[in-house]
């Protein structure tokens, strides 16, 4: 639910402007206003689970969330519903900083643990996946109302079962860890980023260097304070795992191409291909029927055969080889043959890579930092997707505009745009692959050697591996015979 409100406002956005009255740069706020508190207060709700309860901290965010979610649907302004979008961001961010570290918890023993992460990667893809077609679904079929609705049955029943089924967990209390000045610091380094990345296509290029700037001094103001304070909110000792961090590298890496794709893909279908709302959402099923096939089967039996890092390389291989077929579409596309092998492709490789990724990256996380590694891995998705979303979309435009000048068909030009972005978002896959490759192999364990025997030590004669026929028993007068 978390994930698919992320995007189910993409095919709907449309049918939003004319009815609101959204400018072009306003409409932008409906997705920005959500992911900006959600990739803010990621890394602070996953500390503040680990200090009041996860599950506590699970089911607060789930009525936030839900509440958030109708006051969208009865929005009839625009400040209104921005504001809603940003409240579901903080219920949001409260319910997933925390779900790994519940499901590493639940889950201690490796093989459970293993198809624990890949049916949590199955439902988050298929959240993701199935947001662009409830979203044309519901807005061709009711109204765009009905995409914020559908949370509610969804919300409340999501709450029963966690307040039923869910055991209460003791965290360690707020005087085991809250920096108040390092939240404050990192929330808003946070939300900084992600209000810079995905407002960049909005403003010149000195603007966002600025906010990035700011971003790093506020960043590296928290980075002090966290290796000065008696109860850091972040222990800095948790990056020294190079596997949880380069995990964490690679995600961003992936997820930006990923969400690039998911985005400027409905675009194609709708602006070059002429599909309409419900046809484009259709046109993306057999990606979360495929995901959640493969992840709920084959992904944690491969990963025990094969190792998490076998299977997260084939996985990006084939995100790698997806991306770069879609950098080939035409203007005069068809489905079957320019967009159906290449969303198969994207689709099996995401299934490999991300319960792979998970799982490496909560590897070395503690009891203690469960909750802080889930909300990281968390914050990492959201920076990913809004960077990626921010530069390829930007890339896309910027070459149709320069087509258009220069009087080519809108059409052609639109489709040479997301061409090119298609293309570097394939160049962002692989390097996400080389950065896994060269940092993510397991180290090898030395061969244990045993012990040499001594050189006077003699083989127990009433073995049956004794090398001494049946009566003879060794002795310092070796070769004699004694009865």
């Amino acid at each position: 639910m978390t994930v698919l409100d992320g995007n189910i406002v993409t095919v709907a956005m449309p049918a939003v402007q004319s009815d609101l009255g959204f400018s072009a740069p306003g409409l932008a706020w409906i997705v920005n206003a959500y992911l900006i508190p959600f990739g803010g207060l990621l890394l602070l709700a996953g500390r503040l689970g680990d200090l009041l309860g996860r599950k506590r901290m699970f089911t607060a965010g789930l009525a936030v969330f839900t509440v958030a979610s109708v006051l969208c649907g009865v929005a009839d302004g625009r400040g209104v519903l921005v504001a809603a979008r940003a409240l579901q961001g903080f219920g949001g961010a409260m319910t997933s900083a925390v779900v790994l570290g519940m499901l590493v918890a639940l889950f201690p023993e490796p093989r459970e643990q293993g198809r624990a992460i890949a049916v949590f990667s199955a439902v988050g893809a298929a959240g993701g996946a199935l947001g662009t077609f409830l979203g044309g679904a519901l807005t061709q079929a009711l109204n765009w109302h009905w995409i914020f609705l559908i949370n509610l049955p969804i919300g409340v029943a999501a709450l029963v079962a966690a307040l039923r089924i869910l055991a209460p967990d003791r965290g360690a209390g707020l005087g085991g860890g809250a920096d108040y000045p390092g939240a404050a610091l990192v929330t808003g380094a946070l939300m900084l980023t992600v209000y810079a990345i995905v407002g960049a296509g909005e403003r010149d290029l000195a603007g966002t260097l600025a906010l990035g700037a700011l971003a790093l001094a506020l960043f590296a103001g928290f980075t002090l304070r966290q290796a000065r304070a008696a109860r850091p909110l972040l222990r800095l000792r948790l990056f020294r795992s190079r596997t949880l961090t380069s995990a964490n590298g690679v995600q961003i890496l992936m997820i930006a191409g990923m969400y690039g794709f998911q985005y400027l893909g409905a675009l194609y279908l709708q602006r070059v291909l002429g599909y309409s709302e419900l046809l484009t959402g259709t046109a993306f099923l057999p990606a979360p029927v495929v995901i959640g096939a493969l992840m709920l089967t084959l992904s944690a039996p491969a990963i025990a055969r094969f190792g998490p890092y076998r299977v997260l390389l084939a996985g990006l291989a084939l995100i790698t080889a997806g991306l770069a077929l879609l950098g080939r579409a035409p203007a005069e596309g068809a489905y079957v043959a320019d967009v159906l092998p290449p969303l198969l492709l994207l689709s099996v490789g995401f299934a490999a890579a991300m319960p792979a990724v998970t799982g490496l990256a909560m590897t070395d996380a503690g009891a203690e930092d469960a909750g802080l590694a889930s909300g990281l891995f968390n914050t990492t998705q959201v920076v990913g997707g809004s960077l990626g979303l921010a530069v390829l979309t930007t890339l896309a435009a910027s070459r149709t505009e320069r087509l258009t000048g220069a009087g080519e068909h809108v059409v052609a030009a639109t489709a040479d745009g997301y061409r090119l972005a298609f293309t570097v978002a394939a160049v962002v896959a692989a390097t996400a692959f080389a950065l896994a490759a060269a940092l993510l192999r397991p180290r090898r364990e030395p061969r244990r050697v045993p012990p040499a025997r001594p050189h006077d030590a003699s083989p127990d004669p009433r073995s049956v591996n004794s090398p001494f026929p049946k009566g003879y028993t060794p002795s310092s007068n070796s070769g004699r015979k004694l009865s």
